[in-house]
């Protein structure tokens, strides 16, 4: 094998090398898509079981005085992505906010996204990763609960809102800003509340704490999203990839095919030259 012919088969075992990490890349992707969607159901009946608690519990609870209404921030929960190979994920999530001139506190998840706020100038007062894995988002939302308990206490912020992205079926991808607190009562207005609650609990506290658990679920909701949202743009960018190798490797391979040819060729010619001289230097 000359070295030319060499070099192109060493380019298409590179090449279909590339393929099988993509297809693996692609597999795990889809894989953790499901397991989202799996988890979401869950964490949506949880969801509704906090609410409906809520319901109940906000039918005896006082009417809050508008007196005490705090001004604090507003406070905007982000969800970009944590690796790489997502095409425009984060950039499509962080311009629903780029285009606000509201001051805000920004609490951003993922890697991949919050260097590219800083790069874009934005101040990040949170930041987190998202987990490899779906199993870790229950912990990552009782840690911006706790980040934002803490500055909620101190007046520091009084809406939440989060941002994320989430899947649309097939590749495509719509950006959410769904807000978080204060609570709207319009949610828990179709609650059934008939029967007064037993309450063990102060009222404000335990409106408190029901609060706190609901904005937990909510945020494993907008981490679940996110997370399937995220994988998906994965699966879509490496099935680009995906189509890309194989116009490379079919290129590759013809160039292997013609190279080979062109050798073969030029053997032939050569023996043939070397037989017709070697007749014409023998003696009649």
């Amino acid at each position: 094998m000359s070295d030319r012919l060499a070099d192109v088969a060493a380019r298409i075992a590179g090449i279909e090398q590339l393929g099988s990490v993509v297809n693996a890349m692609r597999g795990i992707a889809g894989a953790r898509i499901q397991k989202a969607h799996q988890e979401l159901q869950a964490v949506d009946a949880y969801a509704g079981t906090i609410a409906a608690s809520l319901g109940r519990i906000l039918a005896v609870a006082p009417p809050s005085d508008p007196q005490q209404a705090r001004q604090g921030r507003d406070a905007s929960i982000v969800f970009c992505a944590e690796q790489g190979f997502a095409g425009a994920f984060s950039q499509r999530v962080l311009e629903a906010i780029e285009g606000d001139s509201r001051p805000r506190t920004l609490l951003l998840v993922g890697t991949r996204g919050a260097a590219l706020a800083t790069e874009r100038g934005l101040t990040l007062e949170f930041a987190a990763a998202m987990p490899s894995h779906s199993a870790g988002v229950p912990k990552l939302a009782s840690d911006i609960v706790d980040a934002l308990a803490a500055r909620i206490a101190n007046a520091q912020i009084e809406r939440v809102e989060a941002i994320y992205a989430e899947a649309t079926g097939g590749a495509g991808l719509k950006v959410v800003r769904r807000p978080l607190l204060p609570l709207d009562p319009a949610t828990f207005s179709r609650v059934a509340r008939a029967e007064s609650p037993i309450l063990n609990l102060p009222v404000a506290r335990l409106l408190a704490d029901l609060t706190m658990e609901y904005l937990h679920a909510l945020l494993c909701e907008a981490a679940l999203h996110a997370f399937a949202a995220e994988n998906q743009a994965r699966v879509a960018a490496m099935a680009a990839a995906h189509r890309e190798i194989e116009r490379q490797l079919g290129l590759l391979q013809a160039n292997y095919r013609q190279v080979r040819q062109e050798e073969i060729t030029a053997e032939i010619i050569e023996l043939a030259g070397g037989a017709a001289a070697a007749r014409a230097a023998s003696p009649r």
